[in-house]
């Protein structure tokens, strides 16, 4: 009884120390935030003071431990690997810790210590990672694991056995370094490219993960790695390592590196938890403490402008790490992704040769000249880069770096170096070589202009990238559209791609291109007109003739007007007409066509579907035809109709006259943008209404899924298919609703599937159609179906869209157009459309697109046959702005 009484006691003496010591922890902590929110302490210290307060935790409690059990005195090792490792600790991120045990011990001997301390830690709220190896294990290497490797690369003791440690640093790790660093480094490259691809290739995103996205944290890792792994090859290999010597970094890099470790302790402080995304409220809030200047508070700054910052730095750590990645010789037989190293040597150039895809510079050129500071040299190199592919290694971009201003004094204007910067455009890896000539500074200092857009942030929800990488995806959209492609876009790319092939003067799409953005550097609020105008500066200083410089300024004045056309019905023939008119060549018109392909595509991975790819070819096709004049409209349009008839009257043998009898009365677009197969299958619908007065076809795609409905027309039947379909939180994209003579409705909605809900649950399929069909029956509203969806509170808009409502009498002979643009919201369209069916509007067309959190709705309206006068604009402007405002609550 005393000796469990005593026991107790113990145990009750022990777990007060152990609170003592996480109060003291926790103390620090506190003291470690206050002084960092002040200003008084960097990341680096901030960082590293946690580091030291945890290594004081960890220490005590092993400590603790042993007292309570003496045989772990020897045997056991606790080491600090990863970040904890490199004594990087920051705020709330997780502690890598790795329990090491000799042979001797058994696991079972040590899992209650262990479990204790790892307890502790996380009383005192701190996410731990304990690894429990035995150092035989250490000298193993797992590349499905290779992580345990790299963590392990960053180790320190903390506490325990003393020895056990030093044969760890000392024999096991490093044997394994030697054994293992040619595998380690192939696996080491093969997740960093797996982890850039990822976010695209690029790190100018938005709202960019400061850890994992290209430039972050996380590469700066990687720098570390590679350079320990390439000091055990040359040791290895007994060589010397010349100019790359283990632990290299330039001023540039280290302030990189400062500043996301400063970024990352104000994410960790401002959310609370291992959050290291860059938000805009988080951008919000570093501009106006204006972190990463001196970390103190001053006056607030431009979000954007902030990120400018961030950006530059982390284009520096970038940099970097993909010269350390392309230094790397590709192992035998190896297609690693990116890697474009097959070539052994290519063809001597003045001034530099490509060697294994890289980029090296003659030592001095002719007459002792450096060839980094001759313009036709430097010109040259990346023209070859852009026709390539090669890459500049550290040492050619220190060069050109150094060369920098002098190169200034040397560059010749005019046509020579339109025939440079021609060559580089039109390589197929034009896009790299301008990354590379922009990140150099070279690219300024040919085109001042650029330098407006040089990491430039537009507050915009839609938009994936800054404005300059967006330029540059933009040309890499263009260039690959002549090679093949897979995927859903493949088709399409193709088509625009033979449009290309026909471009007598391509070069100045990709000049264009390249200048389309820059006046968004300038706050004139019309971006096109303050491009066009810097445009004509650089065109001017080019020498190009009054037809060249022509094509690439109408093509920068007009840049918007093809999306903004696609946001009408584009089978009307005054849309096509209204166009045309801003197109003054066939040339002109192709080369816009190719831009608002790729500038769809370069706003973010998902913005350029088949179906706006469709509408894109299908308008180009049309305006072509008005502009060449060659072609009948309204004969063309009557032998498409007859076509297609025949065409589908040869998939329903014997029921001709039921074909004509359906088709009669539907708008021309309905025939045009309806393959015979659909309108078969409309066709078989519409005869099965004695079965089913409501005939549903839902064809499902995780990307963009459509659902037809074919039934009798009834007021409000478009606002109750769109109220069915926001009930289930899909996101309509596009609609149509069309109708014949004998009043039977075809409604297409494509939408995409928001939360889901049907690609991970293929059972729900039956079950979203049968609610579709019930509340077209009346056997369920929507109202019910709508208040059965679980509503959590609307997440604030990163972007306020204002809402605007427009009228348009003149976009088309038979109806009113009216433009719609507000926030994106849940039950919008069905808002609309209930508002529009209680004014007595008919919907002849409806076109849906939303870009980000705005929606743009645009819609034919009718009144009793006719356009809508202006007192019932006026009237339905009211209504629909309450019925928005009253949907938005």
């Amino acid at each position: 009884m005393l000796k469990l009484l005593s026991s107790k006691i113990a145990m009750q003496g022990n777990e007060s120390i152990a609170g003592g010591m996480r109060g003291v922890y926790q103390r620090k902590m506190l003291e470690v935030r206050g002084a960092f929110e002040a200003g008084g302490v960097s990341g680096a210290a901030a960082i590293a003071a946690r580091a030291a307060a945890m290594d004081e935790l960890v220490g005590g409690l092993w400590a603790q431990a042993v007292e309570h059990e003496p045989t772990l005195k020897a045997g056991v090792t606790l080491v600090a690997v990863g970040g904890y490792g490199r004594r990087e600790l920051f705020p709330y991120s997780d502690v890598d810790l790795l329990f090491l045990l000799d042979g001797k011990l058994a696991e079972k001997d040590a899992k209650g210590a262990i479990r204790r301390v790892t307890q502790e830690m996380w009383d005192c709220g701190i996410r731990v990672s304990p690894v429990t190896r035995k150092i035989a294990e250490c000298e193993k290497f797992d590349p499905e694991n290779a992580e345990f490797l790299l963590s392990l690369m960053d180790h320190r003791l903390v506490a325990g056995d003393g020895v056990l440690y030093e044969k760890l640093a000392g024999q096991s790790g490093p044997k394994l370094l030697q054994r293992e660093h040619k595998a380690a480094t192939t696996r080491l490259l093969e997740l960093t490219r797996a982890r850039h691809a990822k976010y695209g290739d690029t790190l100018f995103h938005l709202e960019p993960n400061i850890k994992d996205c290209p430039g972050g944290l996380r590469d700066v890792h990687v720098c570390g790695w590679m350079t320990k792994l390439r000091h055990v090859a040359v040791l290895a290999q007994k060589k010397n390592d010349g100019d790359h010597a283990a632990g290299e970094e330039d001023g540039e890099f280290r302030k990189a590196v400062e500043f996301l470790w400063l970024v990352r302790c104000f994410l960790h402080y401002r959310h609370e938890r291992d959050d290291n995304t860059l938000d805009w409220q988080a951008q919000d809030a570093a501009a106006e403490t204006m972190v990463g200047l001196t970390g103190r508070k001053s006056k607030k700054a431009d979000a954007a402008y902030w990120m400018r910052l961030y950006f530059r730095h982390a284009r520096s750590v970038e940099r970097r790490v993909t010269q350390m990645l392309d230094e790397v010789p590709a192992p035998s037989g190896s297609k690693l992704l990116g890697l474009r190293r097959e070539r052994k040597s290519e063809m001597q150039h003045q001034g530099f040769w490509l060697e294994r895809g890289r980029v090296i510079l003659e030592t001095l050129g002719e007459f002792g000249h450096e060839p980094a500071e001759d313009p036709d040299v430097v010109l040259r190199v990346f023209a070859a880069m852009a026709r390539t592919g090669a890459t500049l290694g550290r040492e050619a971009e220190e060069r050109f770096s150094r060369g920098l201003p002098l190169l200034s004094a040397h560059l010749e204007e005019g046509p020579t170096l339109w025939h440079h910067l021609q060559e580089i455009l039109t390589g197929p890896h034009a896009g790299d070589a301008l990354r590379s000539m922009h990140a150099l500074g070279v690219l300024e200092l040919l085109i001042p202009e650029f330098h407006g857009i040089d990491a430039l942030v537009i507050r915009d929800a839609y938009h994936r990238y800054t404005v300059d990488e967006h330029t540059f995806v933009l040309i890499d959209t263009l260039h690959g559209l002549e090679t093949a492609q897979m995927g859903g876009m493949a088709e399409w790319a193709a088509r625009f791609g033979g449009v290309l092939r026909e471009l007598p003067h391509p070069g100045l799409l990709y000049l264009a291109a390249l200048l389309h953005d820059t006046g968004k550097g300038r706050s004139t609020g019309d971006h096109t007109r303050e491009s066009a105008r810097m445009a004509e500066s650089v065109l001017e200083r080019l020498e190009l003739d009054a037809y060249e410089s022509g094509l690439v300024v109408s093509l920068i004045t007009n840049h918007l007007e093809m999306s903004a056309a696609l946001r009408r019905d584009i089978f009307d023939a005054e849309t096509v007409r209204a166009f045309a008119g801003k197109m003054q060549t066939p040339e002109a018109l192709r080369m816009l066509t190719l831009f608002t392909y790729a500038d769809i595509n370069a706003v973010h991975p998902d913005a350029l579907t088949p179906w706006k790819a469709e509408n894109l070819w299908r308008l180009y096709m049309a305006t072509a035809n008005f502009l060449d004049r060659s072609v009948d409209d309204e004969r063309l349009g009557a032998q498409e109709e007859s076509e297609l008839v025949h065409r589908v009257v040869a998939l329903l043998p014997g029921q001709k006259a039921a074909v004509r009898e359906y088709l009669e009365g539907f708008p021309e677009r309905y025939v045009l943008t309806r393959t015979p197969e659909q309108v078969r299958t409309h066709f078989k619908m519409a005869m099965a209404f004695e079965s089913d007065a409501v005939q549903l076809d839902f064809r499902y795609s995780s990307v963009v899924s459509e659902l037809t409905l074919v039934t009798r027309d009834r007021p409000q039947l478009f606002a109750a298919m769109a109220g069915a379909l926001a009930a289930w939180g899909m996101n309509i994209v596009t609609a149509d609703a069309f109708s014949n003579r004998q009043g039977v409705v075809v409604d297409m909605f494509r939408f995409t599937d928001s939360f889901k809900t049907l690609e991970m649950n293929a059972s729900e399929h039956a079950a979203f159609v049968k609610s579709v069909h019930d509340v077209i029956t009346g056997t369920v509203t929507v109202e019910k179906l709508l208040s059965g969806r679980r509503r959590g509170r609307r997440k604030a808009p990163l972007v306020v869209v204002e809402t605007r409502v427009e009228f348009d009498e003149k976009a088309s002979s038979h109806s009113t157009l009216m433009e719609v643009v507000a926030q994106d919201t849940t039950g919008l369209l069905r808002a609309l459309s209930l508002t529009l069916a209680a004014q007595g509007c008919n919907i002849e067309v409806a076109l849906v697109d939303t870009e980000g959190e705005m929606a743009i709705d645009v819609f034919y309206l009718t009144r009793s046959g006719a356009k809508l006068d202006k007192d019932d604009e006026k009237t339905l402007r009211k209504a629909l702005l309450q019925a928005m405002d009253e949907n938005a609550r």
